[in-house]
């Protein structure tokens, strides 16, 4: 559920992100025993794509920031 305090940017981003979760999801259950692949093969999809929409820089930003969020995350699981 998206937080009260969230900007407009980050309830949108929110709301993409359910719909991007909800269709990986159903790609993984029908990639079955390849869902491990199918999940890096979306990511890869998902770049491409971004390239298109935005631009080299900023998807190599928002990658960026994913790479920090990911690497934080495992820091406060250990």
């Amino acid at each position: 559920m998206t937080d009260q305090n969230n900007s407009p940017a980050e309830a949108m981003f929110d709301k993409a992100l359910d719909i991007a979760e909800k269709h990986l999801e159903a790609a993984m259950k029908e990639g079955g025993p390849l869902s491990s692949y199918v999940a890096v093969a979306m990511i890869e999809a998902a770049v491409n794509q971004a390239v298109e929409e935005t631009s080299h820089a900023d998807v190599v930003d928002m990658l960026r920031d994913l790479a920090s969020q990911i690497e934080q995350d495992a820091e406060e699981e250990d």
